[in-house]
């Protein structure tokens, strides 16, 4: 869906911040806020479709913002908004995978995990948004226990996880 993925995946003391560094990859633009989004629309949003791309091409701090926005857009209130909480704490551990923090990751997925479950209890359904919650919550709970190993954290994108959105 992406035609052009950003030069790098931002990692904080990796790379410049994308949005404060003039070096930054989104340094002087920025996209517009979403939409109050989802169900049952959630292929049209732009900003959560773009989001999924960027999480399974190794982008995890650019998917996070867009699913904060996603999470504001929401009310930060709410199943969707829950969800995309998740979502963003997902995209969190793969940052701090690539930061070389296993115990930030592994707090982080056990969140992710809490707040999938609570989703799929609240919402009394399987899927949201296109994926699989507990499908999700089983990726996000291995990760509590086993963080992914990387061999280097140089490299400008690195995909962490063996699993993807779709």
């Amino acid at each position: 869906m992406i035609a052009n993925f950003p030069p790098y995946a931002y990692v904080p003391g990796k790379f410049p911040h994308p949005h404060s560094d003039p070096r930054g990859h989104r340094f002087g633009s920025d996209v517009e806020p979403p939409e109050a989004p989802l169900a049952p629309d959630w292929p049209r949003s732009l900003h959560y479709r773009l989001a999924v791309d960027l999480f399974n091409h190794g982008y995890y701090w650019e998917a996070h913002e867009f699913w904060e926005a996603l999470w504001h857009a929401a009310g930060r209130t709410g199943i969707e908004a829950t969800f995309f909480k998740a979502l963003i704490q997902l995209a969190v551990v793969g940052v701090k995978i690539r930061e070389g923090r296993p115990d930030g990751a592994i707090a982080h997925a056990q969140r992710a995990v809490e707040l999938l479950t609570r989703v799929r209890d609240e919402f009394g359904a399987e899927t949201l948004a296109g994926v699989s919650l507990r499908d999700l919550g089983a990726n996000a709970e291995s990760l509590c226990g086993a963080i992914p190993a990387i061999e280097s954290n140089d490299q400008t994108v690195q995909i962490v996880f063996s699993f993807r959105l779709t």
